[in-house]
C-alpha cells in the first residue's frame, strides 16, 4: 500500500491512475491518505468520478486538522480512518461521509480504550454518518474481534448500495469486456 498523494509520486502518474479508475465505473476507489496538504492543492486539477472516494488518516487529536483539507475535494465520498486510533477524537463531521475506527495490530500494539471508539460512535451518529468498526487489536489484527457492545457496525455511506444497485441493473460484464478489449488491441498495435 502506498500513498498517492506522497510528494514523490508524479502528478502525471497520478492522472494516469485517475484515469484507469475512471474508466473502470463498476468499482469502489477508496483512496486514503495522510498527505493533506497534497491533497488540497491537486484535488481541483483531478477528474473525480462518483467511483473515486477519498480519506484522510486521524489516529489522534493531533491530526484531526486533515480533515480541513479533505473537506475541499470534490469527491462523492470523504471518509475519515481513524486507525490506529490513539486517543480519543473530538471530531467537526461536517462534509463527511463515512468514519472507520480500529484498533493497532501487532507485537509492540498500544491498546485502545472502548470509550474512545463508543465516543466516535455517538459523534457518528449524531452527524448522521456512517460508521465501520473494523476490530479492537491486538497481537493480530483479529484477535479483539469486531463487536461493540453486542453489536457489529459496518455501516457504509448511501452512495454505497446505489452504486451496487446501479451495477446490478446494468450488464457489468458488457462493461468489463469492452474495457479490457480496448485495452488490449492498444497493447497489441505497433
Amino acid at each position: 500500500m502506498s500513498d498517492l498523494f506522497h510528494q514523490d509520486v508524479p502528478f502525471t502518474y497520478l492522472q494516469k491512475i485517475f484515469a484507469v479508475m475512471r474508466e473502470t465505473p463498476w468499482h469502489i476507489y477508496q483512496i486514503l491518505t495522510k498527505r493533506d496538504r497534497n491533497l488540497a492543492k491537486l484535488a481541483s486539477q483531478l477528474e473525480w468520478s462518483e467511483n473515486i472516494w477519498v480519506g484522510v488518516s486521524v489516529e489522534s487529536q493531533q491530526y484531526t486538522h486533515r480533515i480541513d483539507a479533505l473537506r475541499q475535494v470534490p469527491s462523492k465520498v470523504r471518509f475519515l480512518s481513524c486507525e490506529p486510533l490513539l486517543g480519543a477524537l473530538s471530531l467537526n463531521l461536517k462534509g463527511i461521509d463515512w468514519i472507520i475506527v480500529g484498533g493497532e495490530s501487532g507485537y509492540q500494539h498500544r491498546p485502545i480504550h472502548p470509550e474512545w471508539v463508543r465516543d466516535i460512535l455517538r459523534q457518528a451518529q449524531e452527524a448522521e454518518v456512517a460508521f465501520f468498526f473494523k476490530q479492537w487489536g491486538g497481537h493480530h489484527s483479529k484477535a479483539g474481534g469486531r463487536i461493540i457492545d453486542d453489536r457489529i457496525w459496518d455501516e457504509m455511506p448511501s452512495v454505497w448500495y446505489d452504486h451496487i444497485n446501479k451495477w446490478k441493473k446494468q450488464n457489468i460484464s458488457k462493461y468489463k469486456k469492452l474495457y479490457f478489449s480496448e485495452k488490449n488491441s492498444l497493447i497489441s498495435t505497433p
